[in-house]
């Protein structure tokens, strides 16, 4: 393992720290740890978000591993690394193009036609346009093929009716990506159609869910005879499951680890802070212990993370090490959050950024874990991942497979 930069990826880190000087204020000595999952997120946030992401646009720093002919300089990995290590030390506006970069970009890019391409990428690039990522529903969440959202054809249109839920971001969209079912007849992952839509077409309607953690970022979002036309269809009638799986790849690759790593030294500094009859926290054996204890998983979530950048920066793919980053890293972070809580005493049932210890950092971070442990696949999900792909254990019994959608028992 190399920890050190290669001339040239320190080349590239002095690149991206002078035009982050030149344009944005760097943060001061304490660097918070977020407030829980998007908690505070508000039209003038989003509003910030699209003003920073046109900002890297014209200046050539926007989607740094997109091809330049979709407006990106094509980086290496490592690249796009070292660029998001040197932003996160600079005061910008949250982040809400995660989905619009990560996942619905690089779909379109693979699936889409030239004319598609033309159409939504250059809105994506500069920040003009938000998306959405609409798959799951109340009944097919973890098992995704089993939706039942519904398009049925009308001439160059599709009508779709159904529900979708835990769709983040969806007030903010301006359009977004959805999978549905086209042909109840087929077995379930072969009756899929992918489309995007246009998210102020007239029957969609968005309920947004208020969280434990005060945020309303995920939401309901129904289709009433909602028309897309066939032009937006991406890809083949049919093979939606197969995009669907190109979306999915992008996404887990974009959750990564949770950050359950970074929470440790701000742990440790509350522990100092803190007073246990009087004395700091941090002197108390069995505080010590607990941290030890986060600090050695910790450094190991982080040194697992150095191994796959060490593989990316020589050119070579990670190993399976990079599939356990968010299945470790959400439940590490949600642990340290509790005991982040537990050492606050009484204090800690005050979820108050106004007033409680550390802006409430920890306890929103408690609240909003839970959601990033299901998102991009619950731990039981990425567990049976690891198992079969990387393990090369048997795959679970599946008696649903050959079966066609419309016959499989659903108990409705």
């Amino acid at each position: 393992m190399d920890f050190n930069d290669t001339p040239e990826e320190e080349a590239f880190r002095k690149e991206c720290r002078t035009w982050l000087e030149a344009n944005v204020e760097p943060k001061g000595e304490r660097v918070m740890l977020g407030d829980g999952m998007g908690a505070h997120l508000d039209d003038s946030a989003i509003e910030a978000s699209k003003a920073w992401q046109k900002k890297k646009a014209d200046g050539g720093w926007a989607c740094l591993r997109w091809p330049k002919e979709y407006g990106g300089r094509g980086a290496t990995s490592i690249e796009n690394i070292i660029w998001n290590q040197e932003q996160a030390k600079f005061d910008t506006p949250p982040d809400v193009f995660g989905i619009t970069h990560g996942m619905c970009g690089p779909t379109v890019m693979t699936h889409g036609t030239d004319a598609q391409k033309e159409q939504w990428i250059p809105g994506m690039l500069t920040g003009e346009n938000v998306w959405c990522q609409l798959f799951s529903e109340p009944a097919a969440g973890s098992d995704l093929a089993g939706l039942r959202s519904t398009a049925v054809r009308d001439g160059d249109d599709w009508v779709i009716n159904g529900q979708k839920i835990w769709t983040t971001g969806a007030q903010w969209a301006d359009w977004g990506i959805l999978v549905v079912r086209s042909d109840p007849s087929a077995r379930k992952h072969k009756g899929l159609t992918y489309f995007v839509v246009d998210m102020h077409s007239a029957g969609i309607e968005i309920r947004p869910i208020h969280q434990i953690n005060g945020g309303r970022e995920f939401n309901e979002v129904f289709f009433t005879d909602v028309r897309i036309p066939d032009a937006n269809r991406l890809d083949e009638i049919g093979n939606g499951w197969m995009v669907s799986l190109t979306t999915l790849m992008n996404e887990r690759s974009s959750i990564g680890a949770g950050g359950g790593a970074s929470a440790i030294t701000e742990l440790i500094n509350m522990a100092k802070r803190i007073e246990i009859d009087g004395k700091p926290a941090i002197e108390q054996s069995a505080v010590q212990e607990r941290l030890a204890d986060f600090l050695v998983k910790a450094r190991g979530l982080r040194y697992t993370g150095l191994r796959t950048l060490t593989a990316l920066s020589q050119g070579k793919t990670p190993g399976p090490e990079a599939s356990l980053g968010k299945l470790v890293g959400a439940v590490l972070g949600q642990d340290m959050a509790a005991f982040g809580i537990e050492l606050q005493g009484m204090s800690g049932a005050v979820n108050d950024s106004g007033i409680g210890i550390d802006g409430g950092t920890w306890q929103a971070r408690y609240l909003g874990f839970p959601g990033l442990r299901i998102a991009g696949g619950t731990d039981e999900v990425l567990r049976n991942i690891i198992s079969e792909r990387v393990l090369g254990m048997p795959p679970e019994i599946r008696v649903d497979k050959t079966v066609a959608f419309k016959d499989i028992p659903s108990g409705t």
